[in-house]
C-alpha cells in the first residue's frame, strides 16, 4: 500500500465523517429539533434527510406517535368519603416538540406532569360523586369535562392528551362489605314491592275472574231456566194434544212409564192395594176394573 492510497483513504475516511456529522435523518415516526448553541434553531422538520454543520449544530429527536403511561390502584375520595381503587391508562402525544422541550424536555417528566393532571381531574369528578353513581355511570361520562380541563392544561407543555380509560374500580376491603350489604337491603326492599304489586294485582285479576265467573253461571242458569221451561210448556202441549186424539192410550202410555219407574228396580217395595187404580191396566187389558165374583 503506497503513501499516496494511504493518504487518499484518510481523506475519504474523514470526508465521510464529515458527511455524516453535516446531514441527520428524520424518520415519519419522529419530532427533529436542531439546535446551535443551546439554542433551537429549526424544527417542523419532514421525513428524510436534513443538513447541520457539524460540530457547531446538533439534533434532539423525540417520538411523533401515540405513546401510552398506565397507572395501577389509584386511590380517590368519593362525595361520602369512601376510597375507591382505580386503574386507567392515559394516551397521549407530542403536539409542539418545541414547547415540550423547553418545558419537560424527557418523557419521564412528560409523563409525570401528565399524571398529575388527569390524576387532579378524576379526583374531581370521583369526589361529586357516591359510590353507586361512580360504579354505575357510563364512564366515558365520568371522564369527558376531566378530558378536556387535562388537555387545555397540558397544551402549554406541548402535550396532547388524546384520551383517558378507566380499566377498574373497586372499593378498598373495609368498604366493600358495607357498600355491598347496603345494596343487597335496597334490592331486597325493591323485591318487597315488587312481589307487594304483583299480589295486588293477582288479587285484582282473582276478584274480576270471579265475578266475571258469577256472571257468566247466573246467564246459564237463567237460560237453562228459560229453555227448561220451554221445554216443559211443549211437553205439556205435547200430552195435551195425545190426551185429545187418544186419551185411553195416553192413560195406557201413561201408566205403562209409571210402571217402569217405580217397578223392577234391586230392593224396590211397593205397598198398595191389589185393586188400586194405579194396577187397573194389569188387572185388564181395556184399563177397567176386574169384576169381583
Amino acid at each position: 500500500m503506497g503513501p499516496k492510497f494511504s493518504g487518499f483513504l484518510i481523506v475519504a475516511v474523514l470526508a465521510a465523517i464529515a458527511v455524516s456529522m453535516s446531514v441527520f435523518i428524520v424518520d415519519e415516526r419522529e419530532h427533529a429539533l436542531k439546535f446551535q448553541l443551546g439554542a433551537i434553531v429549526g424544527s417542523g422538520y419532514e421525513p428524510g434527510i436534513h443538513l447541520k454543520w457539524p460540530l457547531v449544530q446538533s439534533v434532539v429527536k423525540y417520538p411523533n406517535r401515540i405513546l401510552v403511561s398506565r397507572e395501577s390502584e389509584e386511590r380517590f375520595l368519593t362525595g361520602e368519603n369512601n376510597n375507591l381503587v382505580v386503574d386507567y391508562f392515559m394516551t397521549w402525544r407530542i403536539a409542539d416538540p418545541t414547547q415540550y422541550y423547553s418545558r419537560v424536555r424527557t418523557e419521564q417528566a412528560a409523563v409525570d406532569r401528565l399524571t398529575a393532571v388527569v390524576k387532579e381531574g378524576i379526583k374531581a369528578a370521583i369526589s361529586r360523586r357516591q359510590v353507586q353513581e361512580v360504579v354505575s355511570a357510563e364512564r366515558s361520562e365520568l371522564m369527558d369535562q376531566m378530558l378536556i380541563d387535562a388537555g387545555t392544561s397540558l397544551l402549554e407543555y406541548g402535550i396532547e392528551v388524546v384520551d383517558v380509560r378507566v380499566m377498574r374500580i373497586d372499593l378498598e376491603d373495609a368498604v366493600s362489605e358495607a357498600v355491598y350489604l347496603r345494596m343487597n337491603e335496597e334490592r331486597r326492599r325493591q323485591a318487597e314491592n315488587l312481589r307487594a304489586e304483583g299480589d295486588r294485582e293477582a288479587e285484582r285479576i282473582r276478584a274480576e275472574a270471579d265475578r266475571a265467573r258469577t256472571e257468566i253461571l247466573s246467564g246459564a242458569r237463567r237460560q237453562a231456566e228459560i229453555v227448561r221451561g220451554e221445554a216443559d210448556a211443549t211437553a205439556a202441549d205435547t200430552y195435551a194434544n195425545a190426551y185429545s186424539v187418544d186419551p185411553e192410550f195416553y192413560a195406557f202410555y201413561r201408566s205403562m212409564s209409571a210402571y217402569r219407574e217405580s217397578i223392577g228396580g234391586t230392593g224396590d217395595v211397593l205397598v198398595l192395594q191389589p185393586d188400586s187404580e194405579f194396577f187397573r191396566f194389569l188387572q185388564n187389558q181395556s184399563g177397567s176394573r176386574a169384576v169381583a165374583d
